[in-house]
């Protein structure tokens, strides 16, 4: 049983069945995790707007712009 860092409920989440990098979401605060290890099953919390810094970094290297 993994509980959720910022709640404490039950994420439903099977230990051996996440990859590293993996983004689970709690079903009773919203927050969104990204799994950081798995053994042990380590969670760290997903900062907003982390995945839209990535989209963007990569827009950036896409438009031709070496500099």
């Amino acid at each position: 049983m993994v509980l959720c860092p910022e709640c404490e409920s039950d994420l439903d989440v099977e230990e051996e069945e996440v990859d590293e990098g993996e983004v689970i979401s709690c079903p009773e605060c919203g927050t969104d995790f990204e799994v950081v290890t798995t053994n042990p099953l380590e969670l760290k919390a997903v900062e907003e707007g982390y995945e839209d810094e990535e989209e963007e970094a990569e827009e950036e290297n896409e438009d031709g712009d070496y500099s």
